[in-house]
Order: C-alpha cells, then sequence, then structure tokens
C-alpha cells in the first residue's frame, strides 16, 4: 500500500502519425491521444488543414464555416430570404448562427485542448508512479488498443453514413420550424418544400456538423474504454496523498479538457429554444426541463468515466485506514509510556521535543485519511464544470422579462 510518489515532470515525447495517423501497434503513454487519427484527420493532413499533431486550428475552423454556413448566406441572398420574404428570414434564424458560428468551432478547437491535457493525464498514470513498473506492459497494451480502436475506419465511415442520412430524415420530420422559413415553405395542403437553401442545409450543413458532433462522442466513448481498462489494473494507490484521491486527482482536471465540447451542446441548444420562443411565441419555462437534463446529462458525459475507480480508491482508504490505524497506535502508545508515565530518558526536555510535533503530524496525516474521497475529482470542481455548462443559457433569461422592464428594475435598484 505504500507509495512514494514520484516528482511530476513535464510529459513530453513524440506525438506519432505525422504521416498517416495510424498505430499499428502498442503505444508508448507518452503519445496517447484521443485526437490524433481515424479518415478524418488523415483528411485533414491530405487537405493542409492541420500541421501534426493538431496545430492551424483556425483554418479547420474557417474551412467548416465556409462549407457550412457561408453557402446558406449566399443562396438565400439570391433567393430574397435572407432578410425577408419569410416568416423566418436566414439572419434572423438565431439557431443556425450560433451552431455553425459558435457551437461548430467550439467542436473543431476542442481538438487541440483535448489533446494536449488528455496526453498529459495518461502520462500521471506512469510518473506518478500509479501504474507499477511491473504492470507497464499491460498498461502500454492498453494505450495500443485503444488507439487501435480510435484509428477505427468501419466506425468513423458508419457515423458518416448515419450523419447524413438518418440525421436527416430525423431532423427533417422532427427538428425543424413549422413555418415558412428561409430553408422549408409551407405548401397550400400544409405540405414543406426546401428551397436550395434548404437542400444545401439538410443535406451538408447539418450533415457535417453531426459527423463532427458524432465523433466526438465515438471519441468519448474511447476514453471512457481507456479508463474502465486502466481502473481494472492493480493501482498503485496512495491514501495518504494530499489530493485526498490516492494521487489520482489529476483525473478530476481531465474533465476540463471537454468543456468546450459541452459548451457546444448547450450553445446550439440555447439557440433551438430561442428560436422557438422568438418565432413560435413559447415561453423559457416550458423548456426547463429540456435546459435541467441537458445540463445533468452532460455532466454526466463527463463525469461518468470517474466513477470507474470507485472500488479502488474505497479498497484504498479501507486498507490505509488499517495500516495507518496500526502505526498511529504504536506511536500513541509509546508516546504515552514515555511522556505520560514518566519512562523518558533522565534529562531529555519536554519543552522543544519534536515528539509533540510528530504527534500533531500524525493527526493531521490521519485528517488527510479520513477525508479521502472515492470520487477523484471536488465539488467546488463539479460546480465549477456545472456553472459553464450551463452558461449559455444566461442570454435566454431576458426573455422572461421585457428589456425595457427589465432595464427599469434593474437600475431602480440604484436610485
Amino acid at each position: 500500500m505504500g507509495l512514494v510518489l514520484h516528482d511530476d515532470v513535464p510529459f513530453s515525447g513524440p506525438v506519432g502519425e505525422a504521416v498517416n495517423g495510424e498505430a499499428p501497434g502498442p503505444r508508448p503513454a507518452e503519445d496517447f491521444s484521443l485526437v490524433l487519427g481515424g479518415p478524418l484527420y488523415r483528411g485533414y493532413l491530405r487537405g493542409g488543414l492541420l500541421r501534426p499533431p493538431v496545430d492551424l486550428v483556425e483554418r479547420r475552423i474557417v474551412a467548416f464555416v465556409v462549407l457550412t454556413w457561408l453557402p446558406l448566406l449566399l443562396l438565400t441572398l439570391l433567393e430574397g430570404s435572407a432578410l425577408g420574404g419569410v416568416k423566418v428570414p436566414f439572419l434572423l434564424d438565431v439557431d443556425v448562427h450560433i451552431r455553425f458560428l459558435v457551437a461548430l468551432p467550439l467542436l473543431i478547437s476542442a481538438e487541440l485542448l483535448v489533446h494536449q491535457r488528455i496526453r498529459t493525464t495518461v502520462g500521471q498514470f506512469i510518473s506518478r508512479g500509479i501504474v507499477a513498473p511491473a504492470d507497464r506492459g499491460r498498461f502500454e497494451e492498453i494505450v495500443g488498443s485503444t488507439v487501435r480502436l480510435r484509428n477505427s475506419v468501419a466506425i468513423e465511415l458508419a457515423l458518416l453514413f448515419g450523419s447524413f442520412t438518418l440525421g436527416y430524415w430525423i431532423w427533417r420530420d422532427n427538428l425543424s420550424l413549422y413555418v415558412d422559413t428561409w430553408y422549408f415553405t409551407l405548401g397550400a395542403e400544409g405540405g414543406r418544400h426546401h428551397t436550395a437553401a434548404g437542400w444545401w442545409y439538410g443535406l451538408v450543413s447539418l450533415g457535417v456538423f453531426r459527423f463532427v458532433l458524432f465523433r466526438w462522442y465515438f471519441r468519448l466513448a474511447v476514453w471512457y474504454v481507456f479508463l474502465w481498462r486502466v481502473a481494472r489494473l492493480p493501482l498503485r494507490l496512495n491514501p495518504l496523498h494530499p489530493d485526498r484521491a490516492g494521487g489520482l486527482g489529476f483525473l478530476g482536471n481531465s474533465v476540463f479538457a471537454f468543456q468546450p465540447l459541452l459548451i457546444a451542446h448547450t450553445a446550439f441548444l440555447a439557440g433551438v429554444i430561442f428560436n422557438e420562443i422568438w418565432h413560435e411565441n413559447m415561453k423559457l419555462p416550458a423548456f426547463q426541463l429540456e435546459i435541467a437534463g441537458s445540463v445533468g446529462l452532460l455532466m454526466a458525459m463527463a463525469l461518468l468515466p470517474l466513477t470507474f475507480f470507485i472500488v479502488r480508491l474505497a479498497a484504498a482508504k479501507r486498507e490505509g485506514s488499517r495500516l495507518y490505524g496500526h502505526l498511529a497506535m504504536r506511536y500513541a502508545d509509546e508516546f504515552r509510556d514515555k511522556w505520560l508515565q514518566g519512562k523518558s530518558p533522565a534529562g531529555e526536555p519536554l519543552v522543544g521535543s519534536a515528539d509533540i510535533q510528530s504527534l500533531a503530524d500524525l493527526g493531521g496525516s490521519y485528517d488527510t485519511l479520513r477525508e479521502m474521497g472515492f470520487f477523484p475529482i471536488g465539488r467546488r470542481s463539479v460546480v465549477t464544470l456545472a456553472i459553464a455548462i450551463a452558461l449559455p443559457f444566461a442570454p435566454l433569461l431576458p426573455t422572461m422579462v421585457p428589456l425595457k422592464d427589465l432595464m427599469t428594475r434593474v437600475i431602480g435598484k440604484f436610485l
């Protein structure tokens, strides 16, 4: 159970996959990444949209905006539905602008943050000594098999197919506004007909957005698989570690690597809700379940893999309590015999004795052990994450009170 932790050092090493994004066998932990590899990554390389490992983020964002949003603007300008002509003109469709100018760039930019932080996180299993040298081979095997799963061509092609077929039918029949818009016009018998911009929106723009989003879901699943398998190893956890998580506190920080991905979800959901409030006269309280449910679901997505270590942490705390209890009892007995029962060596002064400070330090170490949790993330971090995820819904609050009344109330508080 005892564990001497190594000093944390910056983790560096060859990134690999600079040519084709493939990883044929077990890889060193230093090379682990959720972002590198797969057909889209290789497409980025061939198209000049990426410099290994994940540089040129701005170039990829511009490319996706040009592919998804710019054609819609040009087509609606040609059709006369950019600013008027229909109940919901293109430039007044908040959902589409947030989806392609805010949420999609967040999904693309998340690649860099996830690559950097998750790679460092995986490295700490080794640098902190949590994976014993004897289990290093098994750990590297887990890394290698996870990388091969991440690079799956079949899965990525299936996501691509589903994004441009099944996703389109679901959107057309269930998720689009049922009024005259820049992408659909209502016929005499209630039928809906695509505009030219609507065809591009439904078949290209939304398909691209869904593919990028579903690809991230797959990457999250890969991360779950990796942590699930690592949690099954005989990890060397130290219940006296000051992070109160047996030395696994760094896993809590990894959650924030996915923050742009999580915020992208609530951003485009806020856009959808705003559209229905503005164009279909809905009220914000009608969406309270959707808002609360989305925040809860996204929190669960981020925190779920940390639960894989609960059993290990609980076992480490129990064993640590048993061993530390024996040590504390032995020290307390010797302290009592020496100082309370008068068995101290002749001439040894009580004042200035290090024994009393050692006894206090013993109590402090016990407090660390007692406060050790079974979840490698603190409450403050969980609350911070929840606030960040819910923040895109804040601009919807003024829809409950007219802006003029809201300003009058706010100013009135200061007068």
